[in-house]
Formats: structure tokens, sequence, C-alpha cells
């Protein structure tokens, strides 16, 4: 004898009319964090190419002077200015929803105010990935060449950018590149050299991607023994719980913080190990145009629109920032 099932939808039975079970809940996968959009303080552009200016003070002497010596020599206190600057970058992300879309009832849901909302995210990490990128700067040439702004990895660089006045540029110390294993020592000497730049123990933040961080992690805990690793670990008598983060390192000439790195948005996403030191005294996104939203003439199919920001990353002195591009 036939009995009805649940499994059977093709053919007529019991199973054409079993009503399916859709959750409300609708999950996004994907990471949505943006540290060092978020670590930037904002400010306004007025022009496609954004300028600031750097100064430095004179190096200290302890040459004395004679008794009765007159004064016959002077100096321009401004000899040292430099004027340095990003171009504006625009960015864009569109959305649009059928009509019929807009009509039915959908998990989500599924509207145009949820695709806009979605498309604001999306275009926030890619901002995040254009400010953390390792690109040079680019002018709009009217050929097909767009404005670009200049990452923070190209900013971060002992030896450019050509428009950067040497005096100015990341200190080579402040950076570790291949070559160099990456190790707790090194880090402090990373420190040391953003220190003797600003000569203040400003607090820093360490933006690291994945790699970085477990290295950073291991700090002080493993020590070799022979051929194995001895790991020491940090618990209390009233606490269950094992503390194996690092989210803050004092140095001796400075705080760092330590934050995770938006993995999809990293400059390299082969190795997983690149961080930035950053001081947040001389970060800083200036906006163009604001990002915001737009809507565009529903031409039968749908409504539709965009959203979008022009602006540019401004590291007001690159001397002030440091770098990890490899951890050996």
């Amino acid at each position: 004898m036939a009995f009805s099932n649940t499994y059977d939808t093709t053919n007529t039975g019991s199973a054409v009319s079993n009503r399916e079970d859709l959750s409300d809940a609708l999950t996004i996968l994907a990471p949505q964090e943006t540290p060092i959009l978020s670590l930037a303080a904002k400010s306004k552009a007025k022009a496609t190419y954004h300028e600031w200016t750097v100064d430095s003070l004179a190096t200290p002497v302890s040459t004395p002077i004679a008794e009765g010596a007159d004064v016959n020599a002077f100096d321009d206190k401004f000899a040292n200015r430099a004027r340095i600057g990003n171009y504006c970058q625009k960015l864009r992300r569109t959305f649009m929803v059928s009509d019929i879309q807009q009509a039915v009832d959908s998990v989500g849901p599924a509207k145009l105010a949820q695709a806009e909302i979605k498309a604001v995210k999306e275009i926030k990490r890619d901002i995040e990935k254009t400010i953390s990128g390792t690109q040079d700067r680019a002018t709009e040439d009217g050929a097909g060449t767009a404005s670009q702004l200049r990452g923070l990895g190209d900013w971060i660089d002992s030896s450019g950018p050509s428009d950067v006045p040497a005096a100015y540029r990341t200190p080579s110390t402040s950076i570790n590149g291949s070559g160099t294993a990456f190790t707790e020592t090194v880090m402090n000497n990373l420190i040391t050299s953003m220190y003797r730049v600003t000569g203040a123990t400003n607090s820093l933040t360490l933006v690291a991607d994945t790699a970085l961080r477990r290295i950073i992690t291991d700090f002080a805990r493993l020590s070799a023994s022979g051929d194995y690793s001895v790991r020491r670990v940090e618990t209390y008598g009233d606490s269950s719980s094992i503390k194996l983060s690092v989210q803050m390192y004092e140095s001796d000439h400075g705080i760092v913080s330590i934050v995770n790195m938006n993995p999809d948005c990293a400059p390299d996403t082969t190795n997983k190990d690149t961080g930035y030191f950053i001081n947040t005294e001389y970060l800083g996104v200036a906006d163009l145009i604001p990002l915001g939203s737009s809507r565009v003439p529903n031409l039968g199919g749908g409504d539709r629109g965009y959203v979008d920001w022009t602006g540019t990353l401004v590291v007001k002195h690159p001397g002030a920032f440091g770098a990890i591009t490899a951890l050996s």
C-alpha cells in the first residue's frame, strides 16, 4: 500500500502541499570592519589635489656663545617647509531591485532600502582597501587613466615617494621588510625608530593581518630548549580561561594597541603578514564629496541608484609611521 511522504514533490501527492521553512534571518558572511578608516581623522578637501605642509625643527646645538659676541647671521626658519599632497579618488557602488521584487514578500527583506544599505557597507570596504593599499597616486588624463589616491603602503617608504623630500620620508629603521625575521626585538626597534622621529610616546595602533597577529601573540611566550619549545601562558586562580591574545603591547617608547586588519582589504592576501603602525595624530581622510546615495530614473524595470565617495588619504608626516611588509 502506498503511503503519504514528504520527499516526492514532483508528482501529485501530499508532499506538494508542505510549506517551506525559510527563516527571516539573513546572514552576511564577510569581514565588515574598517579599522584604518575608523582611525583616520575626517576633514574636507576643496580640490581634486589635496595638499598640506610639513616642517621640522633645527638640529639641537650646544655651542657656547662668547661674551660680547654680536649677532651677524640669521636663520630662515621656514627654509625646510615642504608641501606634499594626494589626489582624490572616486569610488562607486550601484544597486537596483526590480519592481516585482519590490512588491513581493521576501526574506531579508530584498527591498530597495536593504540594497542601498548593503551598497554603503560595500563602499566602506572599498575605501578601506584603497587607503590601505600600496598603489601610487595618479592624476586624471582624460584618456582612460582615472584619478587615484596614494595608499598608506606607498606613503610608508624610506626611498620614496619621489615627491616627498627625503627628510620627511619614513626611515628604513621603521620598516621591516623581506630578509629580516620579525621578532619581538625587531618590533621594539621599529617603535624606537618612530619615537626618534616624533619624540613623543604617543599611543600607536598596529593594524595587523592574521599571520602577523599570530606572531605577536607568541611574543614573550615561546622559549626554545633543545629540540622543543616551551609556551608560557597567564591564568588566574579564580578564572578558568587562558589568555592567548595580545591586544596591548607596552614598550619603552610607547604603548601599541593591536587590532585586526580587515582580511579582505589587506594589501597582501597571500602571505597575510602586513601591518601598519599608525599614529592617529598624523593620519586623516579628506572628503571632496562625502559618502552619499543618489537615485536614478526608473526606466520601467524597477528602482535603482548608487552610492559614491570622492576623497583622499592624508598622511601628514610619513616619518611618523611604521610598517611590517614581511615576516622574514
